[in-house]
């Protein structure tokens, strides 16, 4: 027998040894996981820093007949100032004011978004969207169009709205059909007194007028009837004549004849037209 150490191998042991080499050279050259390293790995983007009110939807109230207005606030609760831009998927169906700019720290900035008249249909969801997309502001850098240009999408911060159509229900329909009547109504109302109250003070004047006419008058016949008593009680005093009455005296008769209605008539006309002018303002 041969010793163990110089005995043959088959060559069927042979090719299977070759075999076992051949596999474990293959998988050596398989690669294994590689490792990324933490300086590496793509940065979470950054949470919103400011806070928006309302945080997540636009409600936009009808009747959509005209331009409907919701309101968005920005507040800055950081120590830094941020830059803004307010963005829509339909541009076309609303107007933003403001759409961009700065916010100093502890600020609160107020957008208006007005959706524009339009068709509304319950039936139809709304797909509109806004995002407010902001990013810290440099303390060199003046220029916010190339901040923005320059700006890397790790840096920019964002939140989106969705809109919401409502409608207003019958009491809130009826509350504001009664808000918008009630201008008019009081509009009615107020303009028929402008020219009433000129009539009345051109009628006012006209009347003030005529009684300090009416009061020269009087004053005016009060003098001449001082008068044709003074003459009476000359006439009177005079001897009496016992020839016929000379037409001087028939006159005088007259004078004093008259002179007895006067005071009477004067009274009459008087409380005539004070009757008529207290009539007119109390009516």
């Amino acid at each position: 027998m041969l010793p163990r150490s110089a005995a043959t191998t088959p060559p069927a042991f042979d090719s299977l040894r070759g075999r076992a080499s051949r596999i474990s050279t293959c998988h050596s050259t398989v690669p294994t996981t590689k490792c990324i390293p933490p300086h590496s790995a793509k940065m979470s983007k950054l949470d919103q820093i400011l806070i928006l009110d309302p945080p997540s939807d636009l409600r936009f109230k009808g009747p959509f007949t005209d331009v409907v207005t919701a309101n968005l606030k920005l507040k800055n609760p950081s120590s830094m100032r941020v830059c803004f831009k307010v963005k829509t998927t339909a541009p076309r169906r609303y107007c933003v004011r403001p759409n961009s700019g700065v916010i100093d720290p502890g600020a609160t900035v107020n957008i208006s978004v007005m959706l524009q008249p339009f068709d509304y249909d319950p039936n139809e969801k709304s797909k509109h969207k806004f995002m407010v997309q902001t990013i810290f502001a440099s303390s060199n850098n003046s220029d916010n169009e190339s901040l923005w240009k320059d700006a890397k999408p790790d840096d920019l911060m964002d939140s989106k709205l969705r809109c919401v159509f409502e409608m207003p229900s019958e009491n809130e329909v009826n509350d504001v059909d009664a808000t918008r009547a009630a201008p008019v109504i009081n509009s009615m109302k107020a303009e028929p007194t402008v020219p009433a109250a000129a009539a009345d003070d051109t009628e006012m004047k006209k009347l003030l007028e005529k009684c300090k006419r009416l009061q020269t008058e009087i004053n005016k016949l009060n003098d001449e009837n001082r008068q044709l008593k003074d003459e009476g009680i000359r006439m009177r005093k005079m001897p009496p004549r016992s020839d016929h009455m000379t037409p001087n005296s028939t006159n005088v008769v007259g004078r004093e004849t008259s002179t007895a209605f006067l005071p009477s008539l004067l009274v009459v006309i008087a409380a005539i037209f004070i009757g008529f002018f207290f009539g007119k303002f109390i009516l």
